[in-house]
């Protein structure tokens, strides 16, 4: 086991068992953790700050806050977790830990998936080597889509073989799980008319896509040393599918959503993805088939979400057909509530849903306030007091 100290930046702390062997049982079946990825923003103009190498120096003894592609953003990740209100507590210590540090620096932790005004492009990216490589290797994607902030659900699972049976069982749930978290409509100081314009940019990197249905973990693996070796990825780190097996965690990692704008939405993000994995693992151990979805209709679903989020027309990934966001996202629920119930998850994920159908998303939280014509001070103040909003 690599310690959280020395994880390489941005990665899980626990390494893949690797090989097709006999099962490895993770203790208690459903733990989990979260990443997120945050922008520093000026409290004066908007503008990103470069100040994420000195937050992680400054909270070096943290091993959850790491540095990321570019100097104005910084990454936390919780410990490993078996409940959500173990995971809402470490949220909520880790962003007011880096949100104390970035004050200190003389900028606002924002949570958004993408800086609401300009951004430096290349100039900022960090100086670490694998980043500079992949700047060097990819550099106006890493301009785009570099500095793009996500939320990432890592699940554990008994085995990789069994990992990539969930993978298969994810992928047309991945729409309604964005749809719910879309948190980046404003970009370059104009409203971009995407609820996620992150989703956008981010999906041009040539490995940002749907997983496929591979049979077991060796076709998976080979499918990600083709891509490595066509040039489409660095690395295995750098195999940005929406839903993989983490390169280090013996998880299911999910990265699909924005970063969310307060706790509460990310709490049930972590919950959501949970219920999904393990309903999946459920599914693939009676030897359940994973549903139909065609590529098309899930990329046609995700564009809708992103596009969208809950507040607009969606795309059912299983039929291809128009249809209701919400609606998707009941469907959803009543596929996990079972296994919500069996974890005692039901009652807080109602409430969590129930907040967002009174208050919105964080998109539609931004553009509404966007809209009043709010100045980038203000603007910047209200998104830096969200993010550090507890709405459990």
């Amino acid at each position: 086991m690599r310690s959280a100290a020395t994880r390489p930046t941005g990665s899980p702390a626990v390494p893949m068992p690797r090989g097709t062997g006999p099962d490895i049982i993770v203790p208690g079946g459903t733990t989990l953790g979260v990443e997120e990825e945050f922008v520093l923003l000026d409290p004066g103009t908007g503008a990103t700050v470069p100040a994420g190498p000195d937050l992680a120096r400054m909270l070096d003894s943290e091993p959850g806050i790491q540095q990321e592609v570019m100097r104005f953003q910084v990454e936390t990740a919780t410990r490993v977790c078996t409940s959500l209100h173990d995971v809402s507590r470490e949220l909520a210590r880790l962003r007011r830990l880096a949100a104390d540090a970035a004050a200190s620096a003389g900028c606002r932790l924002v949570a958004s998936g993408i800086a609401p005004y300009r951004t430096p492009g290349l100039a900022a990216v960090t100086g670490q080597p694998r980043y500079l490589e992949l700047a060097r290797r990819y550099g106006p994607l890493v301009a785009e889509a570099g500095g793009t902030c996500g939320c990432h659900v890592h699940v554990g699972v008994p085995s990789r073989d069994l990992g990539v049976q969930v993978l298969a069982r994810l992928r047309p749930w991945l729409a309604p799980l964005l749809a719910v978290t879309v948190n980046s409509p404003i970009a370059s100081g104009r409203d971009t008319a995407w609820a996620s314009c992150r989703y956008p940019a981010w999906s041009r990197w040539p490995t940002a896509a749907p997983p496929a249905a591979w049979p077991d973990a060796a076709a998976y693996d080979a499918a990600v040393r083709r891509l490595i070796g066509l040039g489409a990825a660095l690395d295995e780190q750098s195999i940005y599918l929406l839903a993989r097996l983490s390169p280090y965690y013996p998880t299911v990692e999910v990265r699909v959503a924005d970063t969310c704008l307060d706790v509460g939405t990310a709490v049930l993000l972590a919950g959501l993805t949970r219920a999904l994995v393990a309903t999946a693992l459920a599914e693939a151990r009676r030897g359940t088939p994973a549903p139909p979805a065609p590529t098309p209709w899930v990329n046609a679903a995700l564009t809708a979400a992103a596009r969208h989020g809950l507040a607009g027309p969606a795309i059912d990934p299983f039929t291809g057909q128009p249809a209701d966001a919400r609606n998707l996202l009941s469907r959803l629920i009543d596929h996990v509530h079972p296994v919500l119930s069996d974890l005692g998850d039901a009652q807080m994920i109602t409430g969590l849903l129930r907040r967002i159908d009174q208050h919105g998303t964080g998109a539609y939280r931004q553009r509404a306030l966007f809209a009043t014509g709010v100045n980038p001070p203000r603007f910047v103040q209200a998104l830096a007091r969200a993010t550090l909003s507890h709405s459990m």
